[in-house]
């Protein structure tokens, strides 16, 4: 495409400051929308970029396409019988035909076809210039932004995220001439509110990002601030003497919030470090969205904060920051003294006056639960009982601190703490911290015993309480983050390597609820709705040492079709599965299970059989006999062993002998004693394989 065909297209929307936590979202959404529209229109672009401060919206199309191409047009019309009368008299549906195409009906053709003649019209069609299309493309964009509650402003009747100030639309170095959101396009657009509150003019789209950040003192691009903010975030930690701690989100958020990041250090007294660190750590990054500091001595009575503008007067605003701190961790002091007055062990009592959930009873009744099943799991896996108990006893009484009500987030950890200062045991404080791990996909797991078995516990009792309830997740809609839940039970259980019933725990787990009339199919919905989880984190590649494709759904479908009760089990065959299905052997071997399968059920059951080697007619017969004879010790070792991979591995040395007895026998034969000999042969080989899985869910190559 010549440079005559094409331009570059910028439009920019000004408004009052946006919903931070939603600008990427925003910033994301409108770029779409724009380069679907474009695309949808039939026009050729080269790049689509995106822009976003907190008062702005912007994206920048790069050599956009200027006109449609003309389309060729072929319409097929009415049956000529149905489209003139008698008298050669165009009927209605003819006219109509040709009113639709634009021409007379004398204009119009026909074609034969083999189911008769039709009327006919082939035109051409003129394309559509761009600047008549963007704006319509723009408004679409704009009402599919993913806004749950939009706003009005004065008396007009526009409605969206923030009152709009003004709009930038140019095509080439022409405007876009429209009205979108009540507001007229220009070519006007500006700069930082304090910096540089002048109007400020683009001239062309290429020269958008340069002249917002050479005159107007603005860093449009999103990613670009979060780069700035990071990058200038360590430098002044490493001046000081110590490192950032950089939680990306907060990061994410403070690039929302600013167009002009600058670094802001800040103190605090030197008393606080007697607090817990996730106490100063919450404080900071969550509620004022600042960057604590740590060398290797631990936290720096210090913190980065980011402001909007390079005043002339920093110190005020480093001050300014620093009185902000100062009472939110004077309260946090507070709450510390006066939680450590009171143990642990007498909160527990007060758990009886907390309601858990309506229908489930009290935190009191939750812990009663969550200690009678974390027993339960003591006897799966060696763990001491009496710790446990106590860990179970005090688990949720953290709830009820002051710092707790304040710091929500911190439940657990601060139990964790409390535990620790009114003497308790250190396993027991561990696990009233890993009690709630992992919190969100990707953390870490609970590593000690008792830890381990009191998170599971909990989120047993949280699922089969609200399946009880009959509130399990539906579509999009999840309130009690039960797909987490599931998704943390799975991964303590596999990457933890511990071995359980979990149909039987869940059945438990069930039968604990004090729901009445809580069906019997509870237990058995549960397990399914955990299935698929595990399915998913599977499939997307979020199983450790597996990549999105490594595990398919076939694959998957073939382990769980075995029921397998323990999901560390299961996982252990569908890595065998995996590793069995890169072998050259694999495609043939699953297509025969296939045929195997087909077999046998249009055989009917009839029953294991022994093989009698006397039956057998063809030499195929006793070959395969014979070589499935040679691997069953070992391979019956290796399934008492559970190394599946090893049993598949074994398995896959059957190719040859599978093939040309398919290729020789014939298994249906008249003579019933050789048919049915046959079938329990088939039988018995099937049953190797799905000692493991049933490879017959997989596809064959043939």
């Amino acid at each position: 495409m010549t440079t005559a065909t094409c331009a570059d297209f910028l439009v920019e929307l000004g408004t009052e400051e946006l919903p931070p936590k939603a600008l990427r979202l925003l910033r994301d959404a409108f770029r779409d929308g724009i380069a679907r529209g474009i695309e949808e229109a039939g026009l050729a672009t080269s790049d689509v970029a995106a822009y976003a401060t907190p008062r702005r919206l912007a994206v920048l199309v790069t050599a956009l396409q200027l006109r449609q191409v003309d389309q060729e047009i072929e319409q097929r019309g009415p049956p000529v019988a149905l489209a003139f009368d008698k008298s050669g008299v165009a009927s209605k549906a003819a006219e109509a035909f040709a009113g639709k195409c634009g021409v007379s009906v004398a204009d119009l053709s026909t074609v034969k076809t083999d189911k008769g003649e039709w009327l006919y019209y082939k035109g051409r069609s003129a394309g559509a210039d761009a600047s008549s299309l963007l704006p319509g493309i723009v408004m679409q964009a704009l009402n599919a932004l993913p806004v749950p509650r939009r706003m009005r402003w004065g008396s007009s009747q526009v409605e969206f995220v923030r009152p709009v100030h003004w709009l930038v639309m140019l095509l080439g170095d022409e405007i876009v001439d429209c009205e979108i959101l009540g507001v007229k396009a220009g070519r006007t657009t500006f700069g930082h509110r304090f910096h540089a509150p002048e109007a400020l003019i683009i001239e062309a789209p290429k020269l958008y990002v340069d002249t917002l950040r050479t005159r107007g003192q603005v860093v449009v691009d999103f990613d670009e601030r979060l780069r700035m903010i990071e990058a200038t975030a360590k430098l002044a930690a490493q001046a000081i003497g110590g490192r950032a701690l950089i939680k990306p989100e907060v990061a994410e958020e403070i690039s929302a919030l600013v167009e002009w990041p600058v670094p802001i250090v800040g103190k605090f007294d030197t008393r606080f470090l007697q607090l817990p660190p996730e106490v100063l750590i919450s404080t900071l990054q969550d509620h004022q969205r600042y960057f604590p500091v740590q060398n290797a001595a631990g936290l720096m009575p210090a913190f980065i904060a980011f402001s909007n503008l390079a005043s002339k007067d920093p110190d005020e605003i480093r001050r300014g920051n620093e009185r902000v701190v100062l009472p939110r961790f004077s309260d946090a002091a507070f709450f510390w003294e006066q939680d450590i007055a009171v143990p642990l062990e007498k909160r527990q009592e007060q758990l009886k006056d907390v309601v858990y959930q309506k229908g489930l009873g009290t935190l009191h009744d939750k812990s009663r639960r969550v200690g009678q099943l974390a027993a339960l799991l003591g006897s799966y896996f060696a763990v001491d009982l009496q710790q446990l108990e106590r860990a179970s006893a005090l688990a949720r009484t953290d709830l009820l601190t002051a710092m707790v009500g304040e710091f929500p987030e911190l439940q657990g950890r601060m139990g964790y703490y409390y535990a620790r200062h009114d003497g308790e045991r250190e396993e027991v404080a561990v696990a009233i911290d890993e009690q709630y791990l992992p919190r969100h996909a990707g953390d870490r797991l609970p590593a000690t015993p008792v830890g381990q078995a009191l998170s599971l516990a909990d989120r047993l009792d949280t699922l089969a309480g609200i399946f009880a309830l009959g509130q399990r997740p539906s579509g999009t809609k999840d309130p009690f983050g039960l797909r987490r839940q599931a998704l943390g039970l799975v991964r303590v259980l596999v990457e933890g390597a511990i071995e359980v019933d979990l149909p039987a725990l869940l059945a438990a787990a069930v039968e604990l609820q004090p729901v009445k009339d809580i069906g019997t199919e509870v237990a058995a919905d549960l397990y399914d709705f955990i299935m698929e989880r595990m399915r998913a984190w599977y499939l997307t590649g979020q199983a450790p040492d597996l990549a999105a494709g490594d595990i398919t759904t076939e694959m998957f479908s073939a382990v769980l079709s075995r029921a397998p009760s323990s999901p560390f089990d299961f996982d252990r065959r569908l890595r065998a599965v995996r590793a069995f299905m890169t072998l050259d052997s694999a495609d043939s071997l699953a297509a025969a299970n296939k045929r195997i399968a087909n077999i046998l059920r249009k055989a009917g059951d009839i029953g294991p059989q022994p093989v009698v080697a006397e039956l057998f007619e063809h030499p195929e017969e006793a070959s395969l006999h014979q070589a499935v004879s040679s691997i069953l010790p070992a391979l019956q070792a290796d399934l008492r062993n559970r190394k599946y991979a090893s049993v598949l591995q074994r398995l896959a040395g059957l190719r040859s002998p599978v093939d040309t007895y398919f290729d020789k026998v014939m298994v249906m034969a008249d003579d019933s004693r050789l048919r049915n000999n046959r079938l329990a042969q088939l039988r018995q080989l099937r049953e190797l394989f799905l000692d493991i899985a049933d490879l017959s869910f997989i596809p064959g190559s043939r």
